[in-house]
């Protein structure tokens, strides 16, 4: 495979063969040493293949081997002569990152650090299969799938400012759960309000540097020191469920004629069924912007048990990494919208996108980049460049470089724990596999990650974090 190198943070795939268009990595010299050893860059040439596919295929700098679309893959797509592809959104529908910021200090919260995080663990359900603590019945999901974070702050869970810290306003209106399998339901009633296993986490964290003081300042990062609180998780099995029931039915529908793999597998985006997985992916969309939305909730309720207060804990911000959606980007010098892919990826807008709340317009939008377990995580700002350079679009977190087997094969989840206690950080979990799945040696250095992100104007660094506490399921 041809690959040219443009700059230090930037190589190229040539069209050729049946690419309808060339395919973009932003990655380092270290980075690209990684990808080429799996299928990423394979991955981002089929996906140049794809009907319909607009401008370039784009990698982001923590890319790795995904199921038909690498990871960290960004793709856009013609409104009539494109495709909709569940390989190209994921399985885990908007996993995605919630940011809290507090008023508290790493000194405030030092003696009672370890009392916060068990009580955040025996409030927030955590694990493979974990039940909620909500359990709902089919009609109330269906209301949940349908507004989202709403539904939540409407019954008790957080506050109306919330939404509007949340991409898309903790809802996307394209969604109806009548387009759900019976099983996506069912999957779905247990597990609201749940953080789930595998790369999913909460973090109480301290802000370790400063990047730029001005837009810290705009997202309500103040000082080092401050202690903010990182959930990430996402659709949980409603949304794992979505992804197979519309893999099989387009295959059934459509066949893999004439796809460089099956696995990129996809709909007419007009077509009926290309309609259905839409409307299908923004109820399992809105089912996990809920989720995070009461798990936001519940953290609240804890700092004001531990400590007293929650006030001061407002919501940075709220993306989504795994999703497709309908925006206006620049094609050919001509504003127009598209249908944007964007797996293992965070949209990065820049300042004066209508879709940046006012609180942020002037800055650019909240980007959130989590690090591995014990490792630093990132705020960065959208930037304006990065609208030109990937669809708005940057790295979503470090990204894996060793399978959970191997994972677990070469690291012990107990020596793991008492490594972070030597680094001053508290870990809970509901499995010493889990941990050993997720070793900090099992993913990119998400330093490196960052400042490519940064070098190449996809998006700019606010704010460097590290944990102090750490709950995994």
């Amino acid at each position: 495979m041809e690959l040219r190198k443009i700059n230090e943070y930037t190589w190229e795939i040539p069209k050729s063969g049946n690419m309808r268009v060339p395919a973009i990595i932003y990655t380092s010299a270290k980075l690209l040493d990684v990808i080429k050893h799996d299928l990423t860059l394979q991955q981002a040439k089929n996906v140049a293949c794809l009907r319909g596919i607009q401008r370039t295929a784009y990698v982001m700098p923590d890319a790795h081997q995904g199921y038909g679309f690498p990871i960290g893959g960004v793709a856009t797509f013609d409104m009539d002569e494109g495709i909709i592809s569940p390989g190209g959104v994921g399985y885990d529908i908007n996993c995605g990152v919630r940011l809290l910021r507090t008023g508290y200090s790493e000194k405030d919260i030092h003696e009672k650090r370890k009392e916060l995080l068990t009580e955040i663990f025996k409030e927030v359900p955590a694990g493979v299969g974990k039940g909620g603590i909500t359990r709902l019945s089919r009609h109330v999901l269906a209301e949940v799938c349908v507004k989202g974070a709403e539904w939540a702050i409407e019954n008790g869970y957080g506050i109306k400012e919330d939404l509007i810290r949340t991409e898309e306003y903790g809802r996307m209106k394209g969604a109806d759960p009548g387009c759900l399998s019976s099983r996506a339901i069912e999957r779905g009633v247990p597990q609201l309000g749940t953080l789930g296993a595998g790369n999913h986490f909460l973090e109480i964290q301290k802000v370790s540097q400063i990047y730029d003081h001005q837009v810290a300042n705009a997202f309500g990062i103040n000082s080092e020191g401050q202690i903010l609180v990182m959930i990430h998780c996402g659709s949980r099995g409603l949304g794992h469920q979505v992804a197979s029931d519309y893999i099989r039915s387009m295959e059934n529908k459509f066949g893999t004629g004439g796809l460089p793999d099956r696995e990129l597998i996809n709909a007419p985006i007009r077509s009926g069924l290309g309609q259905q997985y839409y409307k299908s992916m923004c109820a399992a969309v809105n089912y996990a912007f809920a989720n995070r939305q009461m798990i936001a909730h519940w953290v609240r309720n804890v700092f004001a048990k531990v400590l007293g207060s929650s006030e001061g804990m407002d919501q940075v911000y709220d993306v989504c990494h795994n999703v497709a959606k309908f925006e206006k980007h620049r094609i050919n010098g001509q504003l127009e919208q598209v249908c944007i892919h964007r797996k293992g990826a965070t949209r990065s807008f820049g300042p004066g996108r209508e879709e940046i709340p006012d609180v942020y317009r002037s800055v650019g939008q909240p980007v959130i980049i989590p690090g591995s377990m014990g490792t630093a995580s990132y705020i960065l700002a959208g930037t304006q460049e990065a609208e030109r350079l990937s669809f708005g679009s940057t790295a979503h977190g470090a990204g894996r470089v060793m399978s959970r087997h191997e994972a677990r094969r070469r690291f012990r989840g107990e020596r793991i724990k008492q490594e972070l206690e030597r680094k001053g950080i508290e870990l809970e979990s509901t499995s010493w596999k889990g941990v050993a799945e997720e070793a900090a040696q099992a993913y990119k250095d998400v330093d490196e990650v960052v400042r490519v992100s940064h070098e190449v104007g996809i998006g700019k660094l606010v704010a460097r974090v590290v944990p102090v506490g750490v709950m995994k399921g």
